[in-house]
């Protein structure tokens, strides 16, 4: 149950990086493809990079 819950906030977080990545970043259509399979890809660790290292410099 626990395991289940974990698992759909991740599915959340990812999605809501990927909005966000596709919403501000200045990158070029690549760069937003590449972050967003990267954030997708490594879910928890993805989503912990990308909001707290990566948010306000792409």
């Amino acid at each position: 149950m626990i395991g289940e819950i974990i698992y759909i906030l991740g599915i959340v977080c990812a999605v809501w990086c990927v909005w966000d990545i596709f919403q501000t970043a200045k990158c070029g259509l690549v760069g937003k493809i590449i972050a967003s399979v990267l954030v997708l890809a490594f879910s928890w660790v993805g989503f912990a990079v990308y909001y707290f290292l990566v948010r306000g410099k792409i």
